[in-house]
């Protein structure tokens, strides 16, 4: 039987493109029958077949090609395919292919970057993760290009043999102690810049603006310091207290309390310190606003703060980004559960005259109906011990 009649390099990649056509088709199809159905379970069903197809499809051309080598080496000829030279050949390609990919990523991708920081805190920690990109761009593409041109440069050859080179002792030093001294200079420069931003002078703590924002499955409740500029007391053993009225647990015999006002958006005035007190009712939150570059845990039973200047108001930002429907948001950096994506919260940042005029028009979060339940819880109690009294 003359094998060389069907096993040539014609006949193989002839086999290989109709193989190739065909995997395509099914998977083709298997993607269209995928999207007709609904359901997560038969989609991934799908695509767990789709896998198992490319798996068979790779295994088949192994044979094929094991089997015509295996042909050539019957009929007493050399190999058919210089396997070292065509992964040397191919180590190159996927260097080449890979540094267009990292740049066509930068381009691409990198359009989609967040605009300029909004706050004054933010330039530093943009300036940060410049600098800590440039860096690793630069490792990134230069141990590449070494790696995959010394596969390429020394592949496997008869011609000459292996260097046998066990360690280098001066090379270990430099490859030791260059990254040791980037990666500290890195962790350094971030421990200074976040330390400026959460060691804020007790004065300036006192100036800001002073909101309260507290996170639940699913929502942020928000309420703004009144005009003492400062929140009243909240207790956890309070809520749902007053008959259900006292959601966020008020603690209604702390009177400063009673001028803090509840909102349904963040307003913030531009060019002004606003200091937030973050806390949590049920699992772990994550404060985050991603245009201000703030980002603070929400942990049940324990307050966090973060203090920031907005710089940007939201007209500028909506010209800045071209988009005239744009909006600061709040969201929910942790997933808190199956509706975590509903934690958005409306934040605008304004000028000092639209801010008071929005701050004239918002309502005290201690209602009259939750102060006639607290004066009858009041009673209640009275009663109760009086009655004690009289018992004694």
């Amino acid at each position: 039987m003359n094998l060389k009649k069907y096993f040539n390099l014609k006949s193989l990649f002839t086999a290989l493109a109709l193989g190739s056509l065909s995997l395509g088709q099914v998977m083709a199809q298997a993607t269209e029958e995928a999207a007709k159905n609904e359901g997560l379970g038969k989609t991934v069903s799908y695509y767990i077949l789709l896998f198992l197809l490319a798996c068979v499809f790779i295994g088949i051309i192994g044979k094929v090609l094991q089997v015509y080598e295996l042909t050539r080496k019957i009929q007493g000829k050399k190999s058919g395919i210089a396997w070292d030279k065509f992964n040397g050949v191919m180590f190159a390609a996927t260097l080449v292919l890979g540094l267009y990919g990292s740049y066509w990523s930068y381009t691409v991708h990198g359009n989609l970057i967040l605009p300029e920081s909004a706050s004054e805190h933010g330039v530093a920690i943009d300036s940060m993760f410049n600098v800590t990109l440039i860096i690793t761009t630069f490792v990134f593409v230069v141990t590449h290009i070494i790696l995959f041109l010394f596969a390429y440069k020394y592949k496997h050859s008869q011609k000459r043999t292996a260097y046998y080179y066990p360690h280098n002792n001066t090379l270990e030093k430099y490859w030791t102690i260059i990254p040791a001294i980037a990666l500290t200079v890195l962790v350094l420069m971030g421990f200074f810049i976040w330390r400026g931003i959460t060691n804020i002078p007790k004065d300036q703590m006192a100036s800001a603006i002073q909101i309260d924002v507290t996170a639940h499955q699913f929502a942020w409740d928000v309420r703004y310091a009144g005009k003492d500029n400062v929140n009243g007391r909240k207790n956890y053993k309070l809520i749902g207290s007053l008959n259900g009225l006292n959601n966020l647990g008020l603690d209604l015999s702390d009177k400063r309390n009673n001028d803090d006002l509840k909102v349904t958006e963040i307003v913030l005035p531009v060019n002004k310190s606003v200091r937030f007190t973050i806390g949590s009712q049920d699992v772990l939150h994550s404060f985050y606003m991603p245009h201000f570059r703030v980002q603070m845990n929400a942990v049940p039973g324990m307050p966090t703060f973060f203090q920031f200047t907005p710089k940007v108001t939201t007209a500028e930002m909506q010209e800045k980004t071209n988009n005239p429907e744009f909006n600061y948001q709040l969201y929910c950096a942790k997933i808190c559960g199956g509706s975590h994506y509903n934690m958005k919260f409306l934040v605008r940042v304004v000028s000092e005259k639209e801010y008071q005029e929005w701050l004239k028009e918002q309502k005290p979060i201690v209602t009259e109906e939750m102060k006639k339940e607290y004066q009858l819880a009041l009673s209640k109690q009275n009663s109760v011990n009086n009655q004690i009294a009289l018992n004694n």
